[in-house]
């Protein structure tokens, strides 16, 4: 009885390895997309560092995205509008000055003249952060500033998180494949292709949210709006001078205003008269009429006895 023993020893273990190895499948088939690996990593994948409970820890992760100063993640947007004398032409400078800061123009609406006003444009900037504000300082040249506005959103630990998702997800996948070559059984085959080709959709869309971050916090977004001195903002009067010339030109506004304004009623005004005019002479003729039909008390027949 001991030497059969001793041949079923070597069969157990090798039973056991298998069980394990198909425990370890079915764990990675059941567990969501950012858990960590419960098995050692594949040769030369990264070795993701797991918590006290099992969980991933957000300090880890490298971040590829370089920033000035303390390395936070900030993504920087604005709006800046500028009063200027030819927006058209301001537009196409203010593009340049972006183009050379090493930025780009992610979006342009330009407004023709009207009236009196030179016509308006709105840029949507995307400026290097490291370089915003002197762009902005010679954004300025182009006009008059009437409103500048910055908000800040710091993204370091979503960036931090981001990254030891996509790093556990790549061990994930490099063990997934590494028990795919392994495997030999068909529906262990079958199961695995499908979990592998889960865990490529879930890496593939965390990548692409940290490109995304990784452009907004790298590129500063700015919306630039130019417009004529037509259609300024107005200024309060600070002296007594300044409230006197706000009135008169509120007066030759609105003035301006009563004229075009007796201008487009006058037409239908004056054929409304006309019409008034064929109705009450027709009305009139009507009225004669009448009058002349009506018999008189002497042409009235005398009464019978």
């Amino acid at each position: 009885m001991t030497r059969p023993r001793r041949t079923l020893a070597p069969l157990a273990a090798l039973a056991a390895t298998l069980l394990l190895a198909g425990c370890s499948a079915v764990a990675e088939s059941g567990s969501d997309g950012g858990g960590g690996w419960g098995g050692e990593p594949a040769p030369g994948a990264p070795a993701p560092d797991m918590g006290g409970d099992g969980a991933v820890g957000e300090d880890e992760g490298p971040i590829s995205t370089p920033t000035p100063g303390d390395g936070r993640q900030v993504i920087t947007t604005g709006w800046m509008y500028l009063t200027v004398e030819a927006p058209l032409e301001a537009a196409t400078e203010a593009a340049r000055i972006t183009e050379r800061a090493g930025g780009r123009v992610d979006g342009r609406t330009e407004y023709a003249p009207h009236n009196n006003d030179a016509g308006g444009a709105e840029l949507v900037l995307r400026i290097p952060s490291e370089v915003l504000q002197p762009t902005i300082d010679e954004l300025k040249t182009l006009g008059e500033l009437e409103e500048l506005s910055l908000s800040a959103s710091d993204v370091t630990r979503e960036v931090q998180d981001l990254d030891a998702r996509i790093g556990a997800l790549e061990a994930s996948l490099d063990r997934l494949l590494a028990l795919l070559v392994q495997a030999e059984d068909i529906d262990d085959l079958i199961t695995l292709e499908s979990v592998v080709a889960d865990r490529q959709g879930q890496l593939e869309s965390l990548q692409a949210q940290r490109r995304s971050l990784a452009d907004r916090v790298s590129l500063s977004t700015l919306t630039l709006t130019l417009g004529s001195e037509a259609v300024a903002p107005p200024t309060e009067p600070g002296t007594f001078l300044d409230g006197l010339r706000q009135g008169w030109d509120a007066l030759v506004a609105f003035g301006s205003a009563a004229l075009v304004l007796t201008g487009i009623l006058l037409p239908w005004l004056a054929v409304l008269g006309v019409l008034a005019a064929i109705v009450w002479v027709s009305v009139r003729a009507a009225r004669r009429r009448r009058g002349s039909r009506a018999p008189s008390a002497e042409d009235a027949p005398a009464p019978l006895p």
